[in-house]
């Protein structure tokens, strides 16, 4: 008993965790419930490009993903359509133009050399963006903002050999085909580290800032261009969000309604596990936190159902074992352990189904299946620990005096049990039924 009360304050404690975290935490929203945009973008062919490969669009998902990251947009979905499409959706965007800018901005960065004969025509390289560690914002001695360039082992060696080629001579850097400076390089520089000034009349701090995060997103390997652009108003998701409550609320009350009439007091405490088995499962969204879409809510609410199907085998289990004339602790043990086996076994093969629907399919459906599969384990929890541990503390140790708790009446307990001595008398003389 000791224990059960042990447990029976954790449960308490779990409960004003999960209510301190669901006032304190943001809910996130996906894209169909707060509003944004979605855009696509096309990977286009060039002079150095003949053909769209699935390599270089599995390239080009990732650097438009390095991208997004770079904007601070949470939760934004970058997936693929078709051949040479990529669909790109923003939840609850506010600079709509930047954003589509810096989505499509190729961001190619090259250090070429002037020929021998000084036309004043440049030659490449082979020192490009790609050989960047990383690029950030600073001023100059005279407070001009310029951008400071930190290369990689290998573009470090490139650059010494380059510098020591061009000592007294200039270097020019070009950013997305256009000369941004032409520094004449003094001495070789061996430390991996330049900087880029602007010109003579600097970098505006918007632009700089541009520069720095095009280069820290990384170059596009293929030329991509937004072809389509959707927005989803806040009017809509707002709407959305009422009726789900809505929806959540009556469902929720009319299954509370059902396990109270039907299996009584048993039914009773499975309401109660049912509300902190809801609050858990919220507090949990916001904790990961899950990006709840509409498809997200349907398997929250879906997953409700799954925890009143586990309490209703639980509940006819023991009604079982007390029609057979179990004392009251031992048909609840029983009925918790005989339905346990019907109950993981359904669980786990929602949760592989989940599990198969996350990792294949698109952004709606990984929703619906995290928030389904986080809620089938909870449910778990749920009926087996805290509907459990409720009941022993209610019910006790105690002979089952008021049957009608149950939902039984009294010529109901132990008429199983006399029904199958009967079979078993009758058998034993030979007599048939």
């Amino acid at each position: 008993m000791k224990n059960k009360i042990l447990l029976f304050w954790a449960i308490v404690a779990i409960a004003i965790v999960s209510i301190t975290i669901i006032c304190l935490k943001p809910t996130k929203l996906g894209l169909d419930l707060v509003g944004g945009s979605r855009l696509v973008l096309e990977a286009q062919t060039s002079a150095t490009v003949a053909k769209i490969t699935p390599e270089m669009m599995d390239s080009l998902q990732f650097a438009i993903e390095n991208r997004v990251n770079k904007l601070g947009v949470a939760e934004t979905v970058v997936q693929r359509q078709g051949e040479k499409r990529l669909v790109v959706e923003i939840p609850a965007v506010k600079d709509l133009k930047q954003a589509k800018k810096f989505l499509g901005e190729t961001a190619e960065l090259a250090f070429k050399k002037e020929v021998p004969d000084n036309s004043g025509k440049w030659v490449d390289t082979g020192l490009t963006g790609n050989d960047l560690n990383r690029a950030s914002l600073s001023t100059s001695s005279n407070g001009q903002w310029v951008v400071d360039l930190e290369f990689n082992d290998k573009g470090t060696r490139k650059f010494a050999d380059l510098t020591q080629q061009l000592v007294g001579k200039p270097m020019a850097i070009f950013f997305n085909g256009e000369l941004t400076s032409a520094p004449v390089i003094r001495e070789p520089i061996i430390g991996g580290r330049a900087q880029i000034s602007g010109g003579d009349n600097g970098f505006a701090l918007e632009e700089a800032k541009e520069m720095v995060d095009l280069l820290n997103a990384g170059a596009l390997p293929v030329p991509a261009k937004i072809i389509e652009e959707n927005t989803v108003g806040p009017t809509l998701g707002a709407d959305s969000i009422e009726k789900s409550k809505i929806a959540g609320v009556i469902g929720l009350g009319f299954v509370m309604l059902f396990m109270a009439f039907y299996y009584r007091l048993p039914g009773v405490i499975a309401d109660v596990a049912l509300v902190l088995y809801s609050l858990m499962l919220f507090a949990l969204f916001k904790q990961i936190p899950v990006t709840l879409t509409l498809a997200g809510i349907a398997g929250f609410i879906l997953s409700i159902g799954m925890a009143v199907d586990a309490n209703i085998l639980i509940f006819e289990r023991t009604k079982e074992e007390l029609r057979a004339g179990r004392t009251l602790f031992t048909a609840i043990n029983a009925g918790f352990d005989r339905a346990f086996t019907s109950i993981f076994d359904s669980n786990m093969s929602t949760i592989i189904t989940c599990i198969i629907l996350y990792c294949l399919g698109t952004s709606v459906v990984k929703g619906f299946a995290l928030t389904l599969a986080l809620g089938t384990a909870v449910s778990m929890f749920s009926a087996i620990t805290i509907t459990k541990n409720f009941m022993h503390l209610i019910f006790g140790t105690g002979e089952l005096k008021y049957p009608a708790l149950f939902g039984l009446s009294k010529n109901e307990i132990g008429k199983a049990y006399v029904a199958e001595e009967t079979k078993r008398e009758k058998a034993k003389f030979g007599v048939l039924d």
